[in-house]
């Protein structure tokens, strides 16, 4: 199993090409093994760049969650009161984005690697990342 970053999320369904090698080989196997953990936080990053026109899709926003989640083997897990103390006690180094912080304190309360193309958040310690 493995947690999968926004941006991850929106290139495996639009722009397959963007993932490294890596990170498209290890989508490939959770898809047929044990999943990929969706954080929910997601659901609402992903409706905000609807919003601000910085993804552009031809279907709703409804409809495109649907299809994403239709489509992997995606294990959507929900903000829990843990995830959210372990966000906001994760060292500054992370950054101060809120959504970013609470993917990574998913990724690390069910301990798996976090796929992601960030830079800032492959260099920080304690998180297991790979790209």
């Amino acid at each position: 199993m493995i947690t999968v970053d926004t941006h991850v999320i929106i290139w495996n369904a639009l722009r397959p090409s963007l993932l490294s090698r890596n990170a498209k080989r290890t989508i490939d196997k959770a898809n047929e093994t044990d999943g990929m953990i969706f954080s929910e936080i997601s659901f609402w990053e992903i409706a905000m760049l609807i919003k601000k026109k910085r993804l552009i899709i031809d279907v709703s926003y409804l409809d495109f969650i649907k299809l994403l989640r239709a489509s992997n083997n995606y294990i959507v897990k929900e903000l829990t009161p843990e995830i959210a103390v372990l966000s906001v006690d994760l060292p500054s180094e992370i950054n101060q984005d809120p959504a970013d912080r609470i993917i990574c304190a998913t990724s690390i309360l069910n301990n798996t690697y976090l796929v992601t193309a960030d830079k800032n958040l492959r260099k920080a310690k304690g998180i297991k990342t790979l790209w």
